[in-house]
């Protein structure tokens, strides 16, 4: 018999019937007996003090069962992302924030909330609270917020005026002498944006307080283990008293659910613990673009020493993010920012600086690239300046000076493989690069083609404590439970470990059901972000797998009376390796197992390596130069995944990421006016990407296989976006010759450059 592989196999997904027919389960549609709903008093103020505030008149309002504010939640700080549950020492975890503080630090910051029996009574009760504000000095931007007559935000931080955590410093080489070295040195600075996750279901969770004290809360986390740690210690609960899961789907994250869902699970919590009753709390969209963590936005400053024939000899950057009002991971995120930048180049002499700096404004925290899209807009930017300066082929300038395994490198773990040059090629060839330039120039609608290349990460080391478990159990009927921690936020995540665990197995597909983020259910994993979770859960997967087949063959050996080297397992039976006439019924060895009163049960712990995806984007644009409105034609992109476990779900990753990339590049950004109030607060006035918008995209896999993965896998959810900004900026200097050092490159934009170009 034929033995049947099911990794890098479209296999059905796990859930793909469930949400077909409508039938999965979200936070917003958990309804409990006697639940009600809760609802947030948010500041109007970018930054005041709360003088007086006056719940009584909530209090009485008929229906109304909890209000809470800081005068009675927990006065226990921390942190609402996941960094201050596995941050490695000597680095410490910025705890910034309450439940509720009796000073607000930017418009959006929560002040106090209801639970009532409606959501319509907890609206109406919201309006009766009374509360005094003494207006304090704001700051909107990082470079403000350093000087020394700029208010403080969080008192004195040790690294400087209003910078949380610490600065972050890299260093290779002899940067200075790099430079000396040089032909030619080339410098700038670019501008980043504000960039909503704009994940379809809001931040939410429902909390309901048992009477023996258990709290059980359903949310929209992607980091369940790590939440119950940190809600946990703001009641003062031990961690086994706290259960938080997933409902069990997440209708989208990109990252930003790492820890907490904004305030909503302890919020929800604080009000069942008083009701004593379930609560729901569900932000609407509103209150998810002004509440919720956003991407950082800031300044990147490149400066570059390159020989005449485009060899870089020195590179030095600086970062500088716009926290916003709290840390959440503005401690983290300036430095991978400077990890990836600096590791996509073989460059001697290379530095990077970075922090962020608190503002009166939305707190920046993880989105999809998590820093690497800031750093590779202007990396990528600036290495098509050289090559336009020097006369050299973009394309050769990369390949020139493109990492390789085995080259020195800032990073902290092994470059083992690499498929960087196969998705240059590939790319290019699908892009047409050798059509570039070539396009007709009379016409008012100029055609360019631009190229952008990248790495990421397949997992939090070493930037954080990441370690993964999970658990397989055979069934008496020989089917297989997998257990694992992570959640599945629409990734495909629980198909693709399923696949692994009946692959290890020898199982069919069919045989393997999953039980996934739960706390209570599932042993401790960090979580559902960094790329981390078909590299390192998969790992822990296909470990738990093996010993649960060791358990068996061992079992089988004594039954079948050969030697446990001499069994494998195939297409749900166990045979002799020389032998395959000889076999079993993986479900006889399992009842009969039972019967002898043996179960086999196999456990995953692993600390997982780390593994660099790899990536080319390339794009094909039209600009009209008379009404400066950019069109991307053809994305196409690139991709080193090691190895793809289920094909279509990585295309669809891809596809996703270069839908985000197109906004990043082009439209998307959330700007303040000067009362620090959002101006971009929803759907209808955020400019997101629509249907309309997507241009031809291609997805192509290229398959370098990773050593440190069983099945050679690499990550992949979040390189979809790393240079895709840069290639559509620099395919737009193809067609125009204008160059732009700040993003979202929009249609004004664009326009007042073209008449400027032509002033001049």
């Amino acid at each position: 018999m034929k033995k049947t592989s099911i990794v890098g196999k479209n296999v059905r997904k796990l859930d793909s019937v469930e949400k077909a027919m409508g039938a999965a389960t979200f936070t917003t549609d958990i309804s409990l007996p006697h639940m009600l709903y809760g609802k947030v008093l948010r500041s109007p103020y970018p930054h005041a003090k709360i003088i007086n505030i006056d719940t009584s008149e909530a209090e009485k309002h008929p229906g109304v069962e909890a209000v809470v504010c800081y005068k009675n939640t927990p006065r226990v700080k921390f942190n609402t992302s996941a960094t201050s549950t596995f941050t490695i020492p000597p680095l410490q975890p910025v705890e910034d924030q309450y439940v509720f503080d009796s000073v607000v630090r930017y418009v959006g910051d929560e002040v106090a909330a209801v639970a009532a029996e409606s959501m319509e009574i907890a609206e109406q009760a919201i309006k009766l609270i009374k509360v005094e504000y003494e207006e304090l000095p704001a700051v909107f931007d990082p470079l403000e917020a350093m000087k020394t007559e700029a208010p403080l935000l969080h008192g004195q931080c040790k690294e400087g005026r209003n910078i949380p955590g610490e600065k972050i410093h890299m260093e290779m080489g002899d940067v200075e002498k790099g430079f000396e070295e040089a032909d030619e040195v080339f410098e700038h600075t670019f501008k980043l944006p504000v960039q909503k996750q704009a994940q379809m279901e809001t931040q939410a969770a429902v909390a309901k307080v048992g009477v023996d004290g258990r709290v059980t809360i359903w949310s929209t986390t992607q980091t369940p283990h790590p939440s119950q740690r940190i809600l946990a210690t703001i009641f003062g609960l031990p961690y086994s008293k706290v259960r938080v899961l997933n409902p069990p789907y997440i209708g989208g994250g990109f990252g930003v659910r790492i820890g907490l869902s904004a305030k909503a699970e302890p919020i929800a919590m604080a009000l069942a613990m008083q009701a004593k009753k379930p609560v729901k709390v569900v932000y609407d969209r509103k209150e998810d673009f002004i509440a919720s963590d956003t991407r950082h936005s800031g300044y990147v400053t490149v400066k570059t020493g390159v020989k005449k024939d485009g060899t870089f000899t020195a590179r030095k950057m600086r970062g500088l993010l716009n926290a916003g009002a709290y840390c959440s991971w503005s401690a983290e995120t300036p430095g991978v920012l400077g990890a990836m930048g600096l590791s996509v180049y073989r460059c001697a002499n290379q530095m990077y600086d970075g922090h962020s700096v608190y503002t009166n404004t939305t707190p920046g925290g993880a989105m999809r690239g998590f820093g690497n899209p800031q750093a590779m807009f202007a990396i990528e930017s600036q290495v098509d300046i050289i090559a336009e300066k020097l006369g050299l082929d973009p394309l050769d300038i990369r390949m020139k000076n493109m990492m390789k395994p085995g080259d020195q490198w800032v990073l902290p773990y092994k470059c083992q493989s690499s498929g960087l040059e196969e998705c240059i090629k590939k790319g290019a060839a699908a892009i047409n690069w050798d059509c570039r330039g070539k396009v007709e120039k009379g016409s008012t609608k100029k055609r360019g083609i631009g190229v952008g290349i990248g790495s990421h990460v397949s997992n939090a080391w070493p930037f954080c404590g990441d370690y993964s478990n999970a658990y397989i159990t055979i069934h008496q009927d020989g089917s297989v439970l997998l257990a694992t921690g992570v959640p599945d936020m629409g990734t495909g995540t629980i198909t693709t470990l399923a696949q692994m665990a009946a692959e290890t197995l020898g199982i069919s597909f069919d045989k393997v059901s999953v039980t996934f983020a739960d706390t209570e259910s599932t042993p401790f994993d960090i979580g559902s972000h960094a790329s981390r979770t078909c590299y390192a859960s998969g790992i822990a997967v296909v470990a738990a797998a093996n010993d649960a087949k060791k358990q068996i063959l061992q079992y089988a050996a004594k039954k079948m009376e050969v030697e446990e080297e001499e069994l494998q397992i195939e297409n749900n039976n166990v045979l002799a390796i020389n032998n395959p006439e000889k076999q079993l019924p993986l479900n006889k060895v399992a009842v009969d197992a039972h019967l002898e009163g043996q179960q086999f049960i196999g456990v995953g712990k692993i600390v997982p390596e780390n593994a660099p995806p790899w990536l080319a984007h390339f794009a094909e644009v039209e600009v009209d130069t008379e009404t400066g409105k950019v069109k991307v034609v053809k994305l196409v992109a690139a991709h080193d995944v090691g190895k793809a476990i289920h094909p279509q779900i990585v295309e669809g990753q891809l596809h996703g990421g270069l839908a985000q990339g197109i906004g990043y590049a082009l439209s998307e950004e959330i700007k303040y006016n000067d009362k620090g109030q959002q101006l971009n607060d929803g759907f209808h006035k955020y400019m997101l990407p629509t249907a309309v918008d997507i241009p031809e995209l291609e997805a192509i896999i290229v398959e370098a296989a990773e050593p440190s993965h069983p099945f050679g896998v690499k990550g992949v959810g979040e390189t979809g976006l790393v240079a895709t900004a840069p290639a559509i900026a620099n395919a737009i200097f193809n067609a125009i010759g204008i160059r732009f050092f700040e993003i979202p490159i929009t249609e004004e934009k664009v326009y007042k450059a073209l008449l400027n170009k032509e002033n001049e």
